[in-house]
């Protein structure tokens, strides 16, 4: 019989502490492998049902349905891309134009502040000529440096198609890896996760692009109609950024304020902020819950913490990764004992949820009351 000798809960804490930030750190250096593997897992598990398709109902060959699956898929994504990039080499083209009228309202607006609070002119128009200059510039340099950088996307748009073909059409050999490597008696658990796994990654993947193309097409119409140029861009970064909880909008809103200052009047900027908060209602209280919500129960403040972390690891192919990564983490959690508390801490607060019926189910009565009244006061 095997005994393990118990540990305080420092020594406990500190070896938790140090393997995330030994993973944390694995996965910053391995971002050029990690990345486009995740992205890959993900993508592959949203092809399987056309793949199975193909297979079953067609008789294609595992390999050859793979292939047609990867390439129908990355062709319509990297036709995206393709329209996204085109848009983007129109707008470097003009940016000189949008840095003049850029300057020119810089300048009406240092006029307006010298009338109405009697700053000096002088005083004001070095420094603000110097910042908004600055500013141009560096947005000219960062559009630049963004045309010369997709080469890496192209390069990161290559492998992401490799592991997506490969974990496509040796899926089955990884799941039975993974029922090997686990006990007898967990293998029931671990076929649980991956058909959760699999069912909440392609519902949330496919909930995500019907909410991208709906907003974007709204964003669009939007746009249109008050006259913006480069609305076609605009309504597709809206709908790209959109994907990103609370941060997402305020992105898309201040880049579209830019721009539309750049090529219109305030007014249109005032008109654009407005519609783009009434389309953010619209996918808030409309799109998102009836879309996308139901398939991913993760809290906001974790929701939020994650894209802050994945930011700070991966960039901004963190912040995309970001819910997806939790979203499995919370599954898996919630299917091991040791670790259901923490999945019910990353879960909505949902009294009807099997998990928290799990945990309360082990309290005695007083811990009971007081969950109870405490779920009565709010």
């Amino acid at each position: 019989m095997k005994r393990f000798l118990p540990l305080p809960f420092y020594v406990k804490l500190a070896c938790v502490l140090i393997s995330i930030i030994l993973l944390g750190y694995l996965a910053k250096i391995g971002d050029t492998i990690v990345i486009p593997m995740i992205l890959g897992l993900l993508f592959s598990l949203l092809l399987i049902p056309l793949s199975n398709f193909l297979e079953q109902k067609l008789r294609f060959p595992r390999t050859l349905a793979g292939i047609i699956s990867v390439i129908l898929f990355f062709g319509v994504l990297g036709y995206g891309l393709f329209l996204l990039a085109s848009q983007l080499t129109l707008l470097k083209e003009d940016f000189p134009a949008f840095k003049q009228q850029i300057m020119d309202g810089v300048s009406n607006l240092q006029t307006w502040v010298s009338h109405q609070f009697g700053i000096q002119h002088k005083d004001q128009i070095d420094f603000i000529n110097k910042t908004a200059s600055k500013s141009v510039d560096s947005g000219t340099l960062f559009l630049g440096t963004a045309l010369v950088s997709l080469s890496s996307m192209f390069i990161l748009f290559v492998f992401t198609f490799l592991y997506t073909f490969f974990l496509l059409i040796y899926r089955g050999h990884v799941v039975k890896f993974l029922l090997f490597v686990n006990r007898v008696e967990d293998r029931s658990i671990v076929v649980d996760v991956i058909k959760q796994v699999q069912y909440v990654v392609k519902k949330y993947l496919i909930g995500l692009l019907i909410q991208m193309s709906l907003v974007s097409l709204l964003v669009f119409i939007v746009l249109s109609l008050i006259g913006v140029k480069y609305s076609l861009l605009l309504a597709l970064i809206t709908g790209v950024f959109n994907v990103l909880p609370y941060v997402g909008i305020f992105s898309s809103m201040l880049i579209i304020a830019i721009l539309t200052f750049a090529t219109s009047s305030f007014t249109h900027v005032v008109l654009v902020i407005i519609a783009l908060i009434v389309v953010h209602m619209i996918d808030s209280n409309f799109i998102v819950p009836k879309i996308v919500g139901s398939k991913v129960k993760v809290n906001s403040l974790f929701a939020m913490l994650s894209i802050i972390i994945g930011e700070m690891i991966w960039g901004i192919s963190g912040m995309f990764l970001a819910i997806p990564i939790l979203a499995i983490v919370k599954i898996v959690m919630d299917r091991i004992k040791e670790l259901k508390p923490w999945g019910f801490l990353l879960g909505e607060e949902d009294s009807k949820d099997e998990v928290y019926k799990d945990l309360f189910d082990t309290l005695n009565p007083v811990e009971k009351k007081i969950i109870e009244e405490n779920e009565t006061k709010s």
